[in-house]
């Protein structure tokens, strides 16, 4: 058989079939990039419409067609809607509320997250799914049996009972967060410092906790943004010291278009915030809690 014939019976149907794959394998890959790209647009285009409008003056706000960009630059939504009655007080009582829930849930899931990173015991894994088992359930069904509870001790409408509400719905997320910092630290530096005379604790305090900083600190970020953002508990556990989303919510109805655009935008900043701080612990959380 000549070289041509061989060359036609065995090399040209190879090169077809790596063609026919290699234009699957860009097919699939524009696949990905047109479903990331809606994506992107079905997440974007409402913070773009949101704080555009945010920024425009409230003729513009109300005029359709929407302007691609505010024009002129105006701030007049956003002081109306902070200057509004019972924004400042509901205001400072989100940011109470957020910081309790953040304290208090930090300092317990430092301590949980540090075991459930470091020990191999006995239940770690139930405990793990109970943990996680609260944040399957519906709201109502923790909110209502604390709201009754509240009531009857007198603690009804007191930021500190909504702080413990917020803490029971973040606390697990929090510490499978941190848990997944405690994870990535090398257990060795624990080692190489007890081998040089420090007790456990002082290994935890003088070398883990120092390098774990970072992550628990973003994981205080998610704690607050969890609390910050939290409305139906805080409408069901509150009526005259509201936050801000319970309050924005209960006068919703009753609001012009102007000082919707800003509440949403005054509610937008701390998550968006929160997205570029603490995405790399999210990201990794699932991968590094299993090692």
């Amino acid at each position: 058989m000549s070289t041509e014939a061989i060359r036609q019976t065995y090399v040209l149907p190879n090169e077809r079939e790596r063609q026919r794959a290699q234009m699957r394998l860009r097919v699939r890959r524009a696949m990905v990039y047109v479903v990331a790209v809606l994506l992107a647009i079905w997440i974007l285009l409402p913070i773009w419409l949101i704080t555009n409008m945010a920024f425009s003056t409230p003729d513009a706000v109300r005029a359709f067609p929407k302007a691609f960009f505010p024009n002129p630059i105006s701030l007049d939504s956003l002081s109306f809607f902070i200057n509004t009655e019972g924004i400042i007080r509901a205001l400072g009582n989100s940011i109470l509320v957020a910081v309790l829930t953040l304290v208090i849930s930090t300092l317990i899931a430092v301590p949980a997250g540090y075991a459930i990173a470091r020990y191999a015991f006995r239940g770690r894994d139930a405990i793990r799914l109970a943990m996680l088992s609260v944040r399957a359930f519906p709201i109502v069904v923790l909110a209502v049996p604390l709201a009754v509870i509240f009531i009857r001790f007198g603690l009804y409408d007191q930021p500190i009972t909504l702080a413990l509400m917020h803490t029971a719905l973040t606390l697990p997320t929090t510490v499978l967060v941190i848990s997944s910092v405690f994870a990535s630290v090398p257990y060795e530096f624990e080692e190489a410092a007890q081998i040089f005379g420090c007790t456990p604790i002082q290994a935890f305090a003088n070398v883990v906790l120092p390098l774990a900083l970072p992550g628990i600190a973003a994981s205080a970020i998610l704690t607050f943004v969890l609390s910050w953002n939290e409305v139906f508990a805080a409408i069901l556990l509150t009526s005259n010291n509201r936050t801000l989303p319970a309050h924005i919510l209960y006068n919703l109805d009753k609001s012009s278009d102007p000082f919707k655009f800003a509440a949403a935008f005054f509610m937008l900043v701390p998550t968006m915030i929160f997205i570029f701080f603490i995405r790399r612990y999210l990201f990794n959380m699932w991968g590094s809690i299993n090692k």
